[in-house]
């Protein structure tokens, strides 16, 4: 009995990544994955980082809204968008998204050996204050929430949009969980002076 891989392509793949105009932005998604993961070999040594019970209150909510976003949920609920962007809509939805996984990259980029996937104190590490980091402390997190939301806008399914929220939540929670091990680890004066002085997510806000 031969194995049909069409049909696992069709499973993989398939919703709104195949439907244009919003495949262009699944296509967008696939490169910045892609790429990213290519990247994570290149970090520093860890020395110390937060327990894989207490990391469940950021990775919940992100892995409940990564199965809301999928377009599987959408083909298995036969879910109907609530609006459809032309094509135009679209194509400016992906600037907007190409703007925040650019900004991901110029965040990882500088952070250099610093990132980590995961909560963690690497060693040598310190405040990071300068280019992205001096506009808001997670410019990760702030790139990746504009383009998820944009996206979850675009597709235009509750479960994209409900998807696409809750991976913010998720990561505004680990953005908070990272600043309070980060301000223990490096030092309040260092840590929580640059807090003070950073918004948090959202640029031109007051901090904290």
């Amino acid at each position: 009995m031969s194995f049909d891989f069409s049909k696992l392509l069709s499973v993989a793949w398939g919703g709104w990544t195949t439907t244009w105009p919003t495949q262009l932005l699944a296509l967008i998604w696939l490169a910045w994955l892609a790429s990213w993961v290519g990247a994570s070999f290149w970090q520093g040594r860890t020395q110390k980082q937060v327990l894989t019970l207490e990391s469940g209150r950021y990775r919940i909510p992100i892995l409940v809204g990564g199965i809301l976003f999928t377009p599987w949920t959408t083909e298995i609920l036969n879910e109907k968008p609530l609006w459809v962007f032309s094509n135009a809509g679209v194509y400016i939805t992906a600037l907007v998204v190409l703007a925040g996984i650019s900004f991901t990259w110029w965040g990882r980029l500088h952070l250099g050996k610093f990132w980590s996937n995961t909560i963690t104190h690497k060693e040598d590490h310190r405040v990071i204050d300068t280019g992205p980091y001096g506009i808001v402390r997670h410019p990760i997190y702030t790139g990746l929430i504009a383009g998820m939301l944009a996206t979850g806008i675009a597709v235009g399914t509750v479960t994209a949009i409900l998807g696409a929220i809750l991976i913010s939540l998720g990561m505004w929670q680990k953005g908070r969980m990272e600043e309070v091990f980060l301000s223990k680890e490096l030092g309040e004066d260092a840590y929580g002076a640059y807090c003070r002085r950073v918004p948090m997510i959202i640029p031109f806000l007051s901090p904290r």
